[in-house]
């Protein structure tokens, strides 16, 4: 090969190299971020004034979230924690939540501070899209579900459950009750569950349960939760009530600073 040759083969190889070397500098493909969320906010009972957790959404985010607030007997479901432990769960949960227009209590004793970077973690930017209540014990809690307007009842989920998850009848004004990843539920929420007055039964979701104890929380919730909504024709996601309730706010931080 003569020195032109060379020369052109030489520009070819390293203009290659250099396309190659742009080629890895490329930023991936992303999917499209949610709006930046300034705050995490929690209610918990205590205030019969009316307020409704304000967004610093911009451009024109949180329009959905941010009208008075809405009776509960407008709720189609809602997801109880008795005791959750791992934060990463509440925070997956929580975004399911978000996701399906849920609303989400919480019932001490925590394993967890409600300012755990972990749980903020599992439930990234979808904060402001959910309302997470915090009941300092059962009875409280059971107090707070008397005092709902409209027809509502307690579901139980269990491993121990009568009804399989797939095969029972939802009802708008469920509350789907789940226990903590290391003791279930205690018997006092077991006892409201199936009470005629409160309760409308044990449900359990199927498993091999050969080498498997139980399945995760948040995946049990995934799976009870959807399964609840399929059976009602998903109308809350047509229909999202607004993340406000008559509670004062329990907590107020910036996720993101």
């Amino acid at each position: 090969m003569d020195a032109t040759g060379l020369r052109a083969v030489t520009a070819i190889t390293s203009s290659s190299r250099h396309l190659l070397r742009l080629s890895f500098k490329a930023p991936p493909l992303r999917c499209r971020p949610s709006p930046r969320v300034s705050s995490l906010r929690y209610l918990t009972s205590g205030s019969s004034s009316e307020r409704c957790p304000a967004h610093a959404l911009s451009d024109g985010y949180g329009a959905a979230v941010a009208a008075a607030s809405v009776s509960s007997k407008k709720e189609f479901l809602q997801v109880v924690l008795m005791s959750p432990q791992i934060p990463g769960n509440t925070g997956s949960i929580a975004r399911t939540c978000a996701a399906s227009a849920v609303k989400l209590h919480l019932i001490e004793p925590l394993g967890f501070q409600v300012d755990d970077v972990k749980l903020k973690r599992a439930g990234l930017d979808y904060w402001p899209y959910v309302v997470v209540k915090v009941h300092s014990s059962w009875p409280e809690f059971r107090e707070y579900f008397k005092k709902q307007e409209g027809e509502k009842r307690l579901l139980a989920f269990t491993k121990r459950g009568t009804n399989i998850h797939s095969e029972f009848t939802y009802r708008k004004g469920d509350w789907l009750v789940f226990g903590s990843e290391t003791n279930g539920l205690p018997a006092e929420a077991l006892d409201d569950c199936t009470s005629e007055s409160l309760g409308g039964g044990t449900v359990r979701i199927p498993m091999i349960e050969t080498y498997v104890r139980c399945l995760n929380l948040s995946v049990s919730v995934g799976i009870a939760l959807y399964e609840a909504s399929r059976q009602l024709n998903y109308e809350q996601f047509h229909n999202p009530s607004e993340p406000c309730l008559n509670e004062t706010l329990f907590l107020t931080e910036d996720m993101f600073a």
